[in-house]
């Protein structure tokens, strides 16, 4: 019987359980029950018997190393057992010292066995009774542990002492545990993107030019001012510049005076950035898209322009925020 409870934690050691348990390392609990004296012989009291079932119980704490493997001790009082004839009694008590092994069954219940030592005290009370002793003692023990939750447990569970003073001492009742330690969970924040779009409107301008010119005033220059933050902040941003003169003059004189004027519009948004053609992109329509009568001096003056546009742009943002 000896060397069966000294297999069990063996076996359980080399099985693969996990149980929730490590969640709270440090635990304490008592325990309450019966014990059972046996291989008393004449040594004790050749008159009388002795009463070999008694009370038992004591209180426990531990630490779980892992999830199947723990460091227990604790006190327990095997009883008082006192001789049929009145004249005595023989108290064993003392404390554990014990690995425990468990072996996960379901979510909420474990396998374990115990496997250790126990100094006792066996104590000769009254004039019957002799050979008070004290001393180590080895012990195993196997049981059940249901997990009511993560802090609280209840136990059923066997213990055998061998040699306790001479006569061998069997335990076997229930316990509560008490189970705290863990440490505070850390919580990682979990980002997701955000992708916002923004609608850029559209930018308009239009810079006149004088009579048979195709130069761009200081004045004018200083309005382009929003097309060129534009090209800056936006990488997808694209400005369109059409130059138009009125109808005096001939055809390919003018159309060749439109491109003019469309360059140096370009050539002023160039002057500060660094862009290419396809960012800024130039064109002349020469007389053929009037916006007013060429019939009258004001009407030409209004033809005489670049018009300057930028696209409306979608903008996306992608900002990080936490998941909820």
């Amino acid at each position: 019987m000896k060397k069966i409870f000294l297999m069990i934690p063996l076996a359980l050691a080399v099985s693969n359980s996990v149980h929730a348990s490590t969640d709270n390392p440090w635990y304490v609990g008592a325990r309450a029950g019966a014990s059972f004296l046996t291989n008393m012989d004449d040594a004790v009291t050749s008159v009388t018997e002795i009463q070999d079932t008694n009370f038992a119980g004591g209180v426990f704490a531990g630490y779980q190393v892992t999830p199947w493997f723990a460091l227990e001790t604790g006190y327990t009082h095997l009883g008082n057992a006192k001789l049929d004839n009145g004249q005595g009694s023989y108290e064993a008590q003392g404390a554990d010292l014990v690995t425990k092994f468990s072996f996960s069954a379901t979510d909420s219940l474990d396998i374990y066995a115990k496997a250790g030592a126990f100094y006792y005290d066996w104590n000769a009370i009254g004039s019957g009774v002799t050979n008070s002793d004290n001393g180590w003692s080895p012990t195993a023990g196997a049981g059940l542990e249901y997990f009511i939750n993560k802090n609280l447990s209840t136990r059923l569970e066997y213990q055998y002492y061998n040699d306790v003073g001479g006569p061998d001492m069997h335990f076997a009742g229930l316990g509560l545990a008490y189970h705290w330690g863990a440490a505070a969970p850390i919580v990682e924040s979990v980002y997701v993107d955000q992708v916002t779009i923004t609608t850029l409107e559209e930018l308009k301008l239009t810079v006149p030019f004088a009579f048979d010119s195709s130069t761009i005033t200081a004045g004018d220059a200083a309005k382009l001012v929003p097309f060129e933050q534009r090209l800056k902040d936006q990488d997808a941003a694209q400005i369109y510049v059409i130059g138009h003169t009125d109808s005096r003059g001939s055809e390919a004189y003018n159309q060749k005076l439109s491109e003019k004027r469309a360059q140096a519009v370009a050539d002023a948004l160039r002057q500060h950035l660094n862009v290419g053609e396809t960012r800024i992109i130039a064109q002349g329509r020469g007389e053929s898209d009037p916006v007013a009568s060429n019939q009258t001096e004001e009407g030409r003056a209004q033809n005489r322009r670049v018009d300057i546009i930028s696209p409306s742009i979608d903008v996306e943002t992608v900002t990080q925020v936490i998941a909820e």
